[in-house]
């Protein structure tokens, strides 16, 4: 009696483990995951101004992998890099633009952009002292993380405020290119889409980017441009207000849905 017991017993704590190992194949595959990842310095991360408005937005498809590795409905604020400054971005708008385009998948944003970095704090083993982080390492990370939901679909890059002057915009396009080219190396996706944003039309020197950021496109056949213009900033000059972040992120969204169904 007590050896058919131990006997049901076994099968039973057999059933058990098999279902949990399959559950828990199901939920790190997360179907219908399509991922895209948010890089680049302030403008990316967001700094237009919280309102009730832009707080309440959401959409039940669009989610972000928050700064604990974990999936939620995606809301202003997307980012973390410098929690007392971060606001509405472009991210929001961006991830909407796609749910609607993929009405049978979840679009899955990651945030990896850091206020104030350089292209040159994107390289590798490169350390940013003014947030205390490594922004390529960092990103790496949490792109690893993610892609145990899925594969990453593409990435949006608003980056170069920090390197507007004549020296850094020499050597502007080769870094952003090694950069590029080591993302795709990580997701093992030598053809991954790449949309850059120019940055915003608000001082002269801004145009050193966003000359060498138009000649990109021309450069590699996965990679696409969408432009700042008529877009305004919050009064500094340098950050979209809100409105402007909210469209730039539309922008964003039309440019990657024409790559991808062009792919």
């Amino acid at each position: 009696m007590k050896i058919k017991i131990i006997a049901v017993f076994i099968s039973l704590l057999g059933t058990l483990l098999i279902s949990s190992s399959v559950y828990h194949k199901q939920e790190a595959a997360q179907p219908g995951y399509k991922i895209f990842v948010l890089m680049g310095q302030s403008n990316m991360a967001g700094r237009g101004q919280l309102n009730d408005e832009f707080l309440q937005k959401k959409h039940p498809r669009v989610k972000v992998l928050t700064a604990e590795m974990t999936w939620k409905i995606a809301q202003h604020p997307l980012h973390f890099d410098k929690p007392k400054l971060a606001g509405v971005g472009p991210g929001l708008s961006f991830g909407q633009v796609l749910a609607e385009a993929y009405p049978r998948d979840t679009i899955a944003l990651v945030p990896c952009a850091v206020g104030g970095t350089s292209i040159a704090k994107w390289e590798k083993g490169a350390y940013d002292k003014n947030t205390d982080t490594q922004p390529y390492k960092d990103a790496v990370r949490r792109i690893r993380a993610a892609r145990k939901s899925g594969e990453i679909a593409g990435v949006i890059w608003l980056q170069g405020e920090a390197d507007s002057r004549e020296d850094r915009a020499k050597v502007y396009n080769e870094k952003l290119l090694n950069f590029i080219k080591n993302i795709r190396r990580e997701v093992q996706d030598p053809a991954l889409p790449f949309v850059l944003g120019e940055i915003g039309h608000f001082r002269s020197r801004y145009d050193l980017i966003n000359k060498e950021l138009r000649k990109v496109p021309s450069l590699d056949a996965n990679v696409s441009l969408v432009t700042a213009e008529n877009l305004n900033h919050k009064g500094d000059t340098t950050h979209f207000d809100s409105n402007s972040a909210e469209q730039y992120g539309i922008r964003f969204g039309n440019k990657m849905v024409e790559m991808l169904n062009r792919n």
